[in-house]
């Protein structure tokens, strides 16, 4: 069904619609640059990487590295995890919601967390079954242990404080509700929030574990059955299981 094609790439974040628009620049970018500047370009990624395994050591947090290492890829528990690149979800560094206290909802709509962490992996998540119609993503971030809790603690703020919902880069987030999330991990937080694309209202779940320093959110949809459109627990634990070494 093509619906579930198109979905995990347009739905696993909203920033995408903003990357895609600035394609364009990028492409024409890319085709000016030459070996040279793409040489320094790998020289700078690999300074960064190291800086940042070297913040993640300073603050007790995980490194890159063993980021990736902890976050499910391939088939598990129902559903195919497939990497995202960096290039695709960047974007969404950018979402900036309208009201500050709506912040970290509006973190976690672009595939991040409103505090800085030292590493994040990006999955899209597509179901091996056709009668699934739940299709989304996931994303593994790693903080200290204190960042982590607060990244918590301020969501769970920000849910009282948006009930109307907030607006980002062009896109209207409304009706924002707390919804039952399994207990797993350290504390889990779970909500449904509607985007609203065009005229039609898209209702997605989240479901935000913490498993001490680390933070793993699924974002799941379900065009037929929005009540249903949670990632289903069996692939949240899996992720988590996986976060144990």
């Amino acid at each position: 069904m093509r619906l579930r094609r198109i979905l995990p790439i347009a739905a696993v974040l909203p920033a995408l619609f903003a990357t895609s628009a600035c394609s364009g620049a990028s492409d024409e970018s890319g085709k000016s640059t030459g070996k040279p500047e793409a040489s320094a370009s790998a020289g700078g990624a690999e300074q960064a990487a190291r800086k940042a395994e070297a913040e993640a050591k300073r603050i007790g947090a995980v490194g890159p590295a063993a980021l990736t290492k902890l976050t499910l890829t391939g088939k598990a528990a129902g559903f195919d995890a497939r990497t995202v690149p960096a290039g695709q979800t960047e974007a969404g560094r950018e979402m900036k919601a309208d009201k500050a206290a709506c912040q970290p909802l509006a973190s976690l709509a672009g595939g991040y967390t409103h505090l800085p962490s030292v590493g994040v992996e990006h999955r899209s998540l597509d179901p091996l079954e056709a009668k699934n119609a739940t299709v989304g993503s996931m994303w593994v971030v790693s903080h200290s242990p204190q960042d982590a809790q607060r990244v918590m603690s301020d969501l769970r703020t920000s849910l009282k404080e948006c009930p109307k919902g907030f607006k980002t880069l062009g896109l209207a987030y409304t009706d924002v509700r707390a919804v039952p999330a399994p207990e797993l991990g350290d504390e889990t937080v779970g909500y449904r929030i509607t985007n609203v694309v065009g005229k039609q209202n898209v209702s997605m779940t989240y479901t935000v574990v913490r498993a001490g320093g680390l933070i793993a959110a699924f974002y799941g949809v379900n065009m037929l059955t929005p009540a249903h459109s949670a990632i289903p627990e069996p692939l949240v634990r899996a992720q988590l299981e996986r976060l144990k070494g």
